[in-house]
């Protein structure tokens, strides 16, 4: 078990945090590009994002820094981690790891996001996302917030 779980074709994952020696193994695993939703005192007591980094360089990752409280979450905290996965998504070889602690709500959360912007209906990306990740679950005021993001954007990919 590695930790994560493809949603479907789609090239995007989500998992929980990968520990040890995980990361160093995610590129054979097919992912180029990771989302981390782990809040920023996480990740320094941790060095988790430090490490991916340094496994596949910090233009291939980026940072959702959100603590999973169950109410809406900010755009700016997340929304630009959403646009840089749906970005990555444009070349075909891409594969895309998002993930939290657990890989169930704040993970499920930018994956749904990514999805939407990709073109997915809202009923379609939560699909996606319950059905490939047995863990997850799409928390209302999170899915609230990215729809709201949605609506209130032009163009939510700039």
């Amino acid at each position: 078990m590695e930790g994560f779980t493809w949603l479907g074709d789609e090239r995007v994952a989500v998992g929980s945090v990968p520990v040890g020696g995980a990361v160093s193994r995610l590129p054979e695993l097919g992912v180029t590009h990771v989302i981390n939703c782990r809040a920023q005192l996480q990740t320094r007591l941790s060095q988790d994002l430090w490490a991916e980094r340094r496994v596949f360089g910090a233009d291939r990752v980026a940072h959702a820094p959100m603590w999973d409280h169950g109410r809406p979450q900010p755009p700016q905290l997340w929304a630009p981690a959403a646009r840089f996965g749906a970005a990555a998504l444009d070349d075909p070889s891409a594969g895309v790891l998002v993930h939290c602690q657990q890989g169930r709500r704040r993970s499920a959360m930018v994956a749904y996001a990514i999805l939407r912007l990709r073109g997915h209906t809202p009923e379609e990306a939560e699909r996606l996302v319950l059905d490939h990740r047995l863990p997850a679950s799409i928390v209302p005021a999170y899915r609230e917030s990215v729809e709201a993001w949605l609506a209130a954007s032009d163009d939510p990919l700039t």
